[in-house]
Order: structure tokens, then sequence, then C-alpha cells
């Protein structure tokens, strides 16, 4: 498997930010690692090697990129204002510069899938720019900023935080109908770890029935839990249809 890592200059950032590449070709995936993570974790939890037919075959590439989660959604002690600044220069980093650096080397439209916090990352880059990727594939999400920042907004916050956001969506916003040109995959448990995940995945699907939003929303069973083998059977089951293989 062709496997690069990327230094790139984040100006949102203001620092250099790490991109693991897997693969050589198909449709290029931003995939955002568990909360707190780094970019070779899901070569090291097992993630690329559940994928491994795909990359080999040319039918996708991966791009995961570090996190600055412990700066802005972990960095409990810090001032609430300066976290959201900072998830917010991570989310322009991510749609300004590592998307246009995919299409560099590729012109198929990317996608972009996450598990956990990374989850989170990816349906805000989704809903906010869907204009950019082809789909979403949303694993064990927690679509929910009160549980990081307790109750706590600002407006920069808002625009991260779609369980707000969506809801003020006019019935005419030029979103929705491309919205509803993509693969929207939101995919939970029902097992340990997986409360706040379906809970607040149930509250987006209603979110999205209100506004007319279609998605796919894949509750699994109890046996299912927060954890990277569960994640390992939702990506297999679900990344054909966000690579465009199947309906």
């Amino acid at each position: 498997m062709r496997t690069e890592m990327l230094s790139h200059y984040s100006r949102a950032l203001k620092r250099e930010l790490r991109v693991m590449v897997y693969g050589h070709g198909g449709v290029p995936v931003l995939a955002f690692p568990t909360e707190g993570a780094a970019c070779r974790e899901y070569e090291d939890f097992g993630l690329v090697g559940q994928l491994r037919d795909y990359l080999d075959g040319g039918k996708m590439t991966l791009y995961v990129p570090d996190t600055v989660d412990d700066e802005s959604w972990l960095a409990y002690r810090a001032d609430p204002a300066w976290r959201a600044a900072r998830q917010e220069q991570y989310y322009r980093c991510c749609v300004d510069e590592l998307v246009p650096l995919m299409k560099r080397r590729s012109r198929l439209v990317p996608a972009v899938m996450g598990c956990s916090l990374g989850a989170n990352h990816a349906v805000v880059a989704f809903l906010r720019r869907p204009e950019l990727f082809r789909g979403v594939l949303a694993l064990s999400g927690v679509y929910d900023t009160d549980v990081w920042f307790g109750g706590w907004m600002n407006p920069t916050l808002y625009e991260s935080s779609p369980e707000r956001f969506l809801p003020s969506l006019a019935e005419n916003h030029k979103y929705i109908p491309i919205y509803n040109r993509k693969k929207l995959i939101f995919v939970c448990g029902r097992g340990a770890f997986e409360d706040d995940a379906l809970r607040t995945m149930q509250h987006m699907q209603r979110i999205f029935a209100a506004k007319g939003i279609h998605a796919v929303f894949d509750y699994w069973s109890a046996e299912a839990t927060h954890d990277w083998p569960w994640w390992f059977r939702q990506a297999r089951r679900h990344v054909p249809t966000l690579l465009g293989e199947r309906h």
C-alpha cells in the first residue's frame, strides 16, 4: 500500500499539521481521527487495514490529519472563546487548505468521514460546505456542543454546532437541495458508551426530517459499542455507498 506523511504548514493554524495519506487513487476521503488523536490513528488501530482492498485497489485514498482537539473541544480549563476560535481555525485549515490539496491530487470529488469526535468534524465540514464533498460518513458522533462546552455558546461556536444552526435553515435555503444530492450516512450503536451518540443522532434525524433533508440513519444493536471493532464493520458496510458503488 502506498503510504505517505505530508507536513503541511497551515495558514489558519499558524503551524505545521501532519497528514497521513494511504492509497494511490480513487475517491479522496478526508478522514478525521477520534478525539485528541493523531494522524496515524487509523493505521495504528487497524482501520487502514480493514479498508486495504479499497486502498490497494485504487478505489479510495485516505487523508488522515492530526487533530487540535486538545486545544479546542477538550481544553476544558481554557477560555471558551479561545477554544471556539481554535476549532474554527482547524475547520478553516481542513476546508480551505487540505481539501484543495486533495483536489490537486485527484479530479474526483472528495468525501469526508470520521469516528467519534472525528464524526463531528466530518459532519460540520460537510454541512457547512456541502458543495465540496460527495458525501459524509459519520460513525458514533455526538452532535451536541453542550457536552464539551457546558451550555456556553457564541457566534463562532454556533458555526460548529449543527444541532443549533440546522434548525435555523430557511425552507428554501440553497444548501438543502445540495444536501439531497449527496450521500449522508450517520451510524451508531446502542451499546456501551454510545448513549450520547444515540441521543444526539436521533435528535439530528428529527431535525433532518423537519427540514426535508434526506440521509441514512443506521442504528446498530445493543451489542455495538463505541469502539474500533464496531467501526470496522460499520465502515465496511457503508464505505461502498460513500464511494458511489451502491445505493
